[in-house]
């Protein structure tokens, strides 16, 4: 009798200890790897440089304190500045790059370009250059896709705006189709120059970023 518990106790240990390595194993193995570091540099205009709004509330330094909530490694670096374009952002990069060595370059810029009617293919070629020095460094680039009024006609804002597409399919990169997606559409989630969004629409930014830059940061 003595014996037959015993047995019974070991074998019910066993089973236990050998649920519990198969649940090790399979939770190792299905959640995403996060466990090294990244460096994320952010490149962009005035969207990311919190213009008008209060310091930390901007989405840059709300996707710090997204990746921080999920456990997730990561030091985001706001390369930002207002009034930036693609010419100026590459003349910038480099620099950035040596100094930072980031493993993730999200290039938010394009929108004064085009708002100022430059030449479309000055910025594919701007871009395509700041795309090469990313990957010259072994980085990985997140394209923030974005949209303009129609104040030059519909054609040059469809073109502008199918550039970002453009540029990610040609150079395998991850693209954020359409930054503002679910605030443009609204007045009211603008300030007053119609332009920049208010504080409380930044969380929504930073949703329409973060799916696409999870998949990054897990590689």
């Amino acid at each position: 009798m003595l014996f037959a518990q015993l047995s019974g106790h070991v074998s019910r240990s066993l089973k236990q200890v050998l649920m519990f390595v198969m649940f090790s194993v399979f939770t190792f193995t299905t959640l995403p790897a996060y466990s090294a570091s990244k460096t994320i540099l952010v490149l962009g205009d005035s969207l990311s440089a919190e213009y008008g709004l209060e310091r930390g509330k901007g989405w840059v330094a709300l996707l710090g304190q997204k990746l921080q909530q999920k456990n997730i490694p990561a030091t985001v670096i706001n390369a930002s500045i207002s009034g930036d374009t693609t010419s100026s952002g590459k003349s910038r990069l480099g620099s950035l790059l040596e100094r930072h060595h980031p493993d993730i370059v999200i290039i938010e810029l394009g929108g004064n370009d085009a708002l100022r009617g430059l030449s479309l293919k000055a910025s594919e070629n701007n871009f395509q250059a700041m795309i090469d020095m990313v990957k010259a460094q072994k980085g990985k680039v997140l394209l923030a896709g974005m949209r303009i009024p129609p104040n030059y006609g519909p054609d040059y804002s469809e073109r502008f705006f199918s550039l970002f597409g453009k540029l990610a399919k040609a150079n395998k990169t991850a693209l954020v189709p359409f930054l503002l997606e679910g605030i443009a559409e609204k007045d009211e989630f603008f300030q007053s120059d119609r332009i920049h969004p208010i504080a409380g629409v930044h969380p929504t930014i930073v949703n329409n970023v973060l799916p696409n830059l999870l998949p990054l940061l897990s590689k």
